[in-house]
C-alpha cells in the first residue's frame, strides 16, 4: 500500500484568469499580474485523513499538513507556530452588547504576530524548492517573521521597511541577520526598492504580499483552527484587521476547503474587514459596491500594520465579503486606542492596535444594528501589544523613599 502523501498539493491557479501553474517550481504571480492560489486534491485528503486523525496530532499548524504545500515533513521549518487560544471576552462583550464575543489571540505565536504563520509555510516551501534567499517590503511584522524563519532555515533575507515602522520589528530583522534597509515612505516605496534590488541577486525570491503563493496557506490555518476549536462548527461573524488582506483571504479559502471536504456545513461566517479611517481603500470600495479599490492618498494610522494604500489582492478580499454577506468598516485612531485600553482593563489582554481596531469595529457594528446580541463573534488579535509600547504610555507618580502611597478615594485609610 502506498504511503499517504504529506501534502495533497496538485497545482497553482490564478485567482483572476484561472490559468494553472506548476507547483514544483518557484512561482510569483500569474502573467496577468494576479496572485496564484494553491490547489489540493481534496478527494485524496477526504479518503486518507479524518478529523480524529488531525485532532490526535501535535498542536501546531502543521497538523493540517495535507492542506499545506510542503511535500515532506523533513522540510518543515518551524518554531512551534499555531493553535493559538480562542478566548471568551465576556466582560468586554457584555460592555459592547455582544456577549458571545471571542478573541483568537495571535500575539502568543512566535515573533509575536500572525505573520509567523505565513513565514513558516512560505519559508519552508521556498527552501524546499531551492531558494537561497528571500526578499520583501514590509510594514514591519512580516519582515521580522520572514527574517526569523529564514534564519531558522539557513536562508539569506533582504528586508525593506518604512522608517516609521515599529522599532521592535527593525530590531528583530537585524537580530536575525537580515540585510535591512529603511525608506522614507510607505510600503509601496519599499516594494519598488525590493523589485529593483533583486536584479543582481540570483536565487532570491520576492515574497512580498501575494507575490508568492504560500504565505496565504500559512495564514489560512487561522480559519482551520477556528473551525476545529469550535468543534467544527462555525461562528456567525469573523472580524479581521485588513491591510494587504492575506489573512481574511486565507480564512475564507480555509472555510471553502473545509466545506468541500464535508468537515463543516451550514452558512459561512460573515466576514468583516476592518481598516483605519486614515487608510481605508477596501472600505471605500465595499461601500461603492466595487470589486477593486483605488489607491488611498496620504495613508496614515497608528495601526501601522494596516497602512496599505492599495492591496494586490483587494478583489479577493472584496469577493469574500460579498460572498459571505459581510461588511467593511473603518475606525479612527482615537477609537482603536480607546478599545486597546478597554480590552486590557476589562480582560487583561494587551493587544496590538490592529486587533484593537477590530474591537472598536465590534462596538460600531453593534451600535448600528449590523451585529445582534445573539451573534457569536470572533475577533482576530493579530499581534502582541508589547510590540507597540508607544500606543500605551504609562503615567505614574514618583514617590520618595520612605513615603506613603496616597489613600484611594472610597477605600478605608
Amino acid at each position: 500500500m502506498a504511503a499517504t502523501a504529506y501534502s495533497a498539493l496538485t497545482h497553482l491557479e490564478c485567482a483572476r484568469c484561472g490559468t494553472e501553474h506548476k507547483a514544483d517550481q518557484v512561482q510569483g504571480t500569474c502573467a496577468c499580474g494576479s496572485p496564484l492560489l494553491a490547489r489540493y486534491d481534496l478527494d485524496q485528503v477526504k479518503a486518507e485523513t479524518d478529523l480524529a486523525t488531525i485532532s490526535a496530532r501535535p498542536p501546531d499548524l502543521w497538523r493540517y499538513h495535507e492542506l499545506l504545500p510542503v511535500s515532506a515533513a523533513e522540510n518543515v521549518v518551524s518554531l512551534g507556530e499555531g493553535m493559538t487560544p480562542l478566548l471568551a471576552m465576556r466582560r468586554f462583550g457584555e460592555h459592547a452588547g455582544v456577549p458571545r464575543l471571542l478573541m483568537k489571540d495571535e500575539g502568543l505565536i512566535p515573533t509575536g504576530t500572525f505573520k509567523a504563520r505565513g513565514a513558516a509555510v512560505g519559508v519552508s516551501r521556498a527552501a524546499e524548492l531551492g531558494v537561497s534567499g528571500i526578499a520583501m517590503p514590509t510594514n514591519g511584522n512580516a519582515g521580522a517573521a520572514w527574517a526569523t524563519y529564514a534564519a531558522r532555515a539557513g536562508l539569506a533575507s533582504l528586508i525593506v521597511m518604512p522608517e516609521a515602522a515599529p522599532a521592535i520589528t527593525r530590531a528583530e530583522c537585524a537580530a536575525a541577520g537580515a540585510e535591512l534597509y529603511l525608506v522614507d515612505g510607505l510600503i509601496g516605496d519599499a516594494a519598488k526598492l525590493v523589485s529593483t534590488g533583486l536584479a543582481d541577486r540570483p536565487g532570491y525570491q520576492d515574497v512580498a504580499t501575494l507575490r508568492e503563493p504560500y504565505r496565504i496557506e500559512g495564514k489560512k490555518t487561522m480559519g482551520l483552527e477556528i473551525a476545529e476549536q469550535l468543534s467544527w462548527q462555525l461562528p456567525d461573524v469573523i472580524v479581521y484587521p485588513t491591510g494587504g488582506g492575506v489573512g481574511i483571504i486565507g480564512i475564507y479559502k480555509a472555510l471553502l476547503e473545509l466545506r468541500e471536504l464535508g468537515w463543516i456545513s451550514g452558512e459561512m461566517p460573515r466576514l468583516v474587514a476592518v481598516q483605519a479611517t486614515g487608510c481605508a481603500p477596501i472600505v471605500a470600495a465595499f461601500e461603492a459596491g466595487a470589486r477593486h479599490s483605488e489607491p488611498w492618498p496620504d495613508a496614515r494610522t497608528i495601526a501601522f500594520g494596516i497602512t496599505v494604500p492599495k492591496a494586490l489582492g483587494d478583489f479577493l478580499v472584496l469577493d469574500a465579503l460579498y460572498a459571505t454577506g459581510g461588511t467593511a468598516v473603518a475606525v479612527d485612531d482615537d477609537a482603536l486606542l480607546a478599545a486597546q485600553r478597554e480590552v486590557a482593563r476589562l480582560e487583561g489582554c494587551l493587544i496590538c492596535p490592529e486587533g484593537a481596531a477590530c474591537f472598536a469595529a465590534v462596538g460600531q457594528l453593534r451600535d448600528s444594528g449590523w451585529l445582534s446580541g445573539n451573534d457569536e463573534v470572533i475577533v482576530l488579535n493579530t499581534g502582541a501589544g508589547l510590540k507597540y509600547p508607544e500606543t500605551m504610555p504609562a503615567a505614574a507618580p514618583v514617590l520618595a523613599p520612605g513615603g506613603a502611597i496616597p489613600t484611594r478615594a472610597g477605600n478605608p485609610a
